[in-house]
């Protein structure tokens, strides 16, 4: 008996902020379980990642990655189970996590199947492998260790604090000894940091209209400075930390959600960059493969554990998608934006 794929394809491309309408779903046909060719692997997604790249992938700007190409399916990382499998490699019932992109199944043949890999999930849940112990929380990992090189006593600052990234970044920073200071939108996700996750101060950024009203904040929570800064927005409140910097400071440039909609996000203090010696450094963590062991390991573990909190925010069914996706680039998600396919 064949098997009906639904898909969500990029059917147009944004000019300024997406909407609904840049997305079509369809029905393709796949092949019965049973009746594979040699060597391929079919998957039945139970999980979608939703993550703010996506936005510039839809776009045609230079950028560090091809861009989505139009017809076809969204990217995204996925999560599930072998339905059937004709490769050695694989067997129905693991569990794998992948890039299978916004659609219910994946069919992947020989080739391709290098792309899967198998996952534990015995102590850690299926949909953390798409959070904090996905490419989220490596980019938290990367970033912190990689870029910010945190040090017992010393204070660090993140963005977007209670979301996939920034929520890792903060806890990961409380492991090894430091200060942890997030920034987040709405008093309900500052008490979260706070409370939850266990950052020792946590701003509300909506309650200060400006860099300079922000920044007084931020000396107030941050009393010695700003030693280390992750960055997942830009614009006022890159600009409000760049105000508390501390010589030698180092910032780890992670996402820029204030201009994902291509509006320019200058910068109103770049001398500071000059006159504190700072070191500002972007990165993309699938440049990171050696990284990704390390990291893997430590998040698995402390997720095991308890050790590392998190949060998710599910929408029910590929048609929700869209929406949900859309709302997390205006900030209504709490933590890791999944979609649940099954």
């Amino acid at each position: 008996m064949s098997l009906t794929n639904r898909q969500i394809l990029l059917a147009s491309r944004p000019q300024g902020e997406p909407s609904a309408d840049n997305f079509r779903l369809v029905e393709t046909p796949l092949p019965a379980p049973d009746a594979l060719a040699e060597g391929q692997v079919l998957v039945r997604h139970h999980w979608l990642s939703l993550d703010p790249y996506m936005r510039g992938r839809m776009s045609e700007g230079k950028s560090y990655a091809a861009p989505q190409p139009l017809d076809e399916v969204m990217i995204g990382g996925t999560a599930g189970e072998v339905l059937a499998s004709r490769n050695p490699a694989f067997r129905a019932g693991d569990k794998v996590v992948g890039y299978g992109g916004w659609q219910q199944y994946q069919l992947l043949d020989a080739g391709q199947a290098a792309a899967l890999q198998k996952v534990d999930t015995s102590r850690v849940p299926l949909s953390a492998y798409l959070g904090p112990v996905g490419m989220p929380g490596v980019t938290a990992w990367y970033g912190l260790n990689g870029i910010i090189e945190p040090r017992a006593g010393k204070t660090v600052v993140v963005s977007a604090a209670s979301g996939a990234v920034g929520s890792v970044v903060g806890q990961l920073a409380k492991v090894r000894g430091c200060r942890a200071v997030g920034i987040a939108g709405g008093a309900e996700k500052c008490r979260y940091v706070t409370e939850e996750l266990g950052f020792d101060a946590c701003i509300d950024y909506r309650e200060h209209r400006d860099a300079a009203s922000l920044a007084r904040a931020l000396k107030d929570a941050c009393p010695d400075g700003i030693d280390g800064h992750f960055e997942n927005v830009g614009g006022m409140v890159l600009d409000a930390v760049m105000l508390r910097m501390n010589a030698f400071g180092r910032i780890a440039m992670c996402g820029m959600i204030a201009g994902y909609n291509g509006e320019p996000i200058p910068m109103a203090y770049p001398q500071l960059i000059l006159t504190n010696r700072l070191r500002v450094e972007g990165f993309i963590v699938s440049e990171q493969p050696a990284a990704w062991p390390p990291a893997l390991k430590e998040l698995g573990t402390l997720v095991a554990e308890g050790r590392l909190k998190y949060r998710e925010t599910v929408a029910e069914g590929l048609e929700s998608a869209p929406a949900a996706f859309l709302g997390l680039l205006k900030g209504r998600n709490f933590g890791k934006q999944l979609v649940k396919l099954a």
